[in-house]
């Protein structure tokens, strides 16, 4: 199953409706009901499915469907074809993160055959590598449709350990538009370039007060909020002040953190003390920031059903945080009890040659047949 997957290039640029139809013909075949989620341009979809029967206390196994892309990455296999080498599965998604729901899968002829008494459901989504862009429709219906499962486990590679809190992810583009005029005539004219110049060192200065600030109390890695430029596009030619300047840039906030605070602190800055500067030579230039992706972090839930849950199915007493965003925080902000949990490990996640151990896979399997046997009895 997991090289039936990962057999589907589901690079997020593209359609994942093959491994889609793929998912809903084989649960067909087994007599379980998928449910699909598509996008507005119906290129994409997410898919949710039921096994067992239709009652509170059951569980989502909950993963993404799209992968990074390899361009210009040096593999030395074909990355959309297994490759099996010393105890090691190399593809495109092996460890991020079809390996997780290959399992569940697969399994699902067991979950039938042990009739549970409290369904498990399966939850594939889009996007999720780009912004989680595609969970939020799904888990709207979900939550709407089911009754209401007991706990979420999203199989993001966590080496098969309980993660309990991951980071805020706030994506951002701005845009400054300054005023043209020859490189002579600096009085005359607005750089869009050096406005985001130093637009950015202020954002840097930012970063660096959280870096020297307290850190947090859970284990992240780093233990503080970050802020980051990404890209920078901006300028002509070296001999025109330029007329706009764009960068993106994000924020990756631990749970304790409101990124909106850093903002709006931000936004001040712009409107405060640069903009009437720029608008004194030309009353055009104009500073405009606009939200790309948000993905609310995951916050601890001490006790909680989904940690309990996950504790005794895989013996852990310990959790993690993890600084990636995924879409557990969007499960939990939408009432659900939720954990990471799956197998592999992020360091090998948008690699080339990204790979899995089988020990892992193996792993992956002994924690779906305890959750089969919580399920049934």
């Amino acid at each position: 199953m997991i090289a039936k997957l990962v057999g589907f290039a589901t690079v997020s640029r593209d359609s994942n409706l093959a491994l889609i139809g793929y998912v809903s013909d084989y649960l067909a075949t087994l007599g379980v009901e998928s449910r699909l989620v598509p996008n507005a341009d119906k290129g994409k979809a997410n898919l949710f499915a039921t096994i067992g029967p239709m009652v509170k206390g059951g569980v989502v196994l909950s993963g993404h469907t799209d992968v990074v892309p390899v361009d210009g990455q040096p593999w030395d296999s074909d990355p959309f074809a297994v490759t099996e080498n010393n105890g090691r599965l190399y593809g495109r998604g092996t460890a991020d993160m079809k390996s997780f729901y290959a399992v569940a899968l697969a399994l699902v002829p067991e979950m039938l055959e042990r009739g549970l008494a409290r369904p498990i459901h399966l939850a594939l989504s889009y996007d999720e590598e780009i912004g989680c862009l595609g969970a939020p429709a799904m888990i709207e219906r979900i939550a709407a449709e089911l009754p209401a499962p007991r706990a979420v486990v999203v199989g993001e590679p966590t080496n098969m350990r309980i993660v309990t809190s991951h980071k805020s992810i706030t994506g951002l583009e701005t845009v400054v538009t300054g005023h043209e005029a020859h490189s002579s005539q600096t009085h005359r004219g607005v750089s869009a370039v050096m406005t985001a110049a130093r637009l950015i060192t202020y954002l840097e200065d930012m970063a660096q007060e959280n870096a020297a600030g307290p850190a947090s109390k859970t284990s992240f890695e780093p233990p503080y909020s970050t802020i980051h430029v990404g890209t920078v596009r901006g300028g002509t030619a070296s001999n025109i002040i330029s007329r706009e300047c764009s960068f993106s840039w994000d924020m990756r906030c631990i749970p304790e953190d409101n990124p909106q605070h850093f903002l709006e602190r931000f936004e001040r800055h712009c409107r405060d003390e640069v903009l009437p500067a720029m608008q004194a030579i030309a009353s055009e230039a104009a500073i405009a920031t606009r939200l790309t992706c948000s993905v609310p972090a995951l916050h601890p839930e001490p006790g909680g059903d989904a940690e309990a849950l996950v504790r005794f199915l895989t013996g852990y007493n310990s959790s993690d945080a993890v600084s990636y965003g995924a879409e557990a925080g969007q499960f939990q902000l939408a009432g659900f009890s939720t954990v990471l949990c799956g197998p592999g490990s992020i360091d090998q996640a948008h690699q080339p040659n990204e790979y899995i151990e089988k020990s892992q896979v193996l792993a992956c399997v002994d924690f779906m047949r305890r959750l089969i046997d919580a399920q049934a009895s």
